[in-house]
């Protein structure tokens, strides 16, 4: 189940999440994973002390995704794609051009037999 946020409702949805994940790739693909703590500044999610990897990842590929996991099983993750910059101090810059909350639909009981 997905549900749509809205660019300016961003920063309020940010507010229920403690950390997310970096998602981003090398030039050839290779994932790259790292918990970060973005903070929204104008209209931007920055992300300082990250490494070089990560920040050469960015430099080969600037489309990321962030993902902060739910703080309860049932709870919704919060998805953001954007594109970054990164600078040799390791502070990156991410524009956000979607959001969404997203878990997974809630699995049919197990006794049921209506399929």
């Amino acid at each position: 189940m997905s549900i749509p946020v809205a660019l300016p409702d961003l920063a309020a949805t940010l507010a229920q999440y403690r950390f997310a994940y970096l998602l981003a790739t090398n030039g050839g693909g290779a994932p790259r994973v790292v918990a970060v703590n973005p903070v929204l500044e104008n209209n931007a999610l920055v992300i300082s002390g990250l490494g070089q990897r990560t920040c050469a990842c960015i430099a080969a590929n600037p489309q990321v995704a962030l993902v902060w996991p739910p703080a309860e099983a049932t709870g919704h993750s919060l998805i953001c794609d954007g594109t970054a910059t990164a600078a040799d101090s390791g502070l990156v810059r991410i524009t956000p051009s979607s959001a969404v909350l997203h878990r997974p639909a809630a699995a049919a009981p197990a006794n049921d037999t209506s399929a």
